[in-house]
């Protein structure tokens, strides 16, 4: 009996060492550099994203937070080297769906587990995606785009940036919901997406809307509906799927930021109290509304559930719609 005490006791001990050792270390946290990886293409949504909140964090954690990015292989390069990182919080991942919920769907063997190997810290941003047509097609809602496309199935198309991209999964979930015909059309990125849209060899894309403001404004392009559950702050007038009767449509191009599993929880804790802090500033969300991203914080409690929800979701849609990578 005496020796079961002095089991448990010791036991007690050690957990109140690890967890003062564990408030110690966050106290402490950061003693130098943290790098931020970037796995997207420099100059893109998420490297302006990831650079703005990198700056604000600086300035608050008094250590520098350097960018760096590590393009390639639809992501899973720079994935692949965060989930196998130190599980320290210096080494820190902004990403999205196609990272944590689609390229492990897609590629059995991309080399990380999207969710498992990954410590949620704060979801920070989402960019819309717009339904856009060509404004050479004779409709002007979707209840129009729906009727033309049933009445001419296979000869519309609709473009995306990419096999597995959410504008990709928007497109076959809209599919989906409407029981039309329509041809996906993958193209390298939404410029050159745009371009053919603008010149009427496309039908209608399923893009980010930064790329597509301009073009919307002038009336170029015609846009029918946004793809997440909220209205776009820069096309307040434009009404979402699920206004228009498609209930739950919600796929949106969200950022989040990451740290590889195990890291401590005061860690985690201490870096996304920071960036609440951060992108709670009026003038950091003026920033990242200018750049067509609008911020949507969630702690990482929130961030871990929604990401769970959104994979099992964008897994559904892949296996439905049999999509693969070649």
């Amino acid at each position: 009996m005496g020796r079961r005490k002095r089991a448990t006791g010791c036991a007690a001990a050690a957990a109140l060492l690890a967890c003062l050792g564990a408030g110690t270390l966050a106290q402490d946290f950061p003693t130098h550099v943290i790098q931020l990886v970037n796995p997207y293409a420099a100059g893109g949504p998420a490297d302006l994203l990831a650079r703005t909140i990198a700056s604000g964090m600086t300035s608050r954690l008094g250590r520098q937070v350097v960018v760096v990015n590590k393009v390639g292989a639809s992501t899973a390069i720079g994935a692949n080297f965060v989930a196998h990182a130190a599980p320290d919080g210096y080494t820190l991942l902004i990403a999205g769906a196609t990272t944590h919920a689609i390229m492990p769907v897609l590629v059995p063997k991309v080399g990380y587990e999207g969710i498992a190997d990954f410590a949620p810290v704060s979801m920070v941003a989402n960019v819309p995606n717009v339904l856009v047509i060509r404004a050479s097609l004779p409709v002007h809602s979707i209840q129009e785009l729906v009727a033309y496309a049933k009445a001419n199935p296979g000869k519309l198309n609709f473009a995306s940036v990419g096999v597995g991209s959410q504008p990709h999964l928007a497109g076959e979930l809209f599919k989906q919901m409407t029981g039309v015909d329509i041809v996906h059309v993958p193209y390298t990125g939404a410029a050159p997406a745009t371009t053919d849209l603008l010149a009427g060899t496309m039908d209608l894309g399923f893009l980010n809307a930064p790329q597509l403001l301009p073009h919307i404004q002038s009336g170029a392009l015609r846009a029918l509906a946004v793809t997440t559950l909220k209205r776009a702050a820069q096309l307040p007038d434009v009404p979402t799927l699920d206004e228009l009767g498609l209930k739950g449509f919600d796929i949106g191009t969200w950022y989040g930021i990451s740290a590889p599993v195990r890291t401590p929880q005061p860690v985690v804790a201490k870096l996304a109290d920071t960036i609440a802090q951060v992108l709670r500033t009026l003038a950091m969300a003026d920033k990242i509304t200018s750049q067509g991203a609008e911020i949507f914080l969630l702690g990482p409690d929130a961030f871990a559930t929604y990401l769970r929800k959104d994979a099992a979701r964008m897994a559904q849609v892949i296996k439905t719609a049999h999509i693969h990578i070649e």
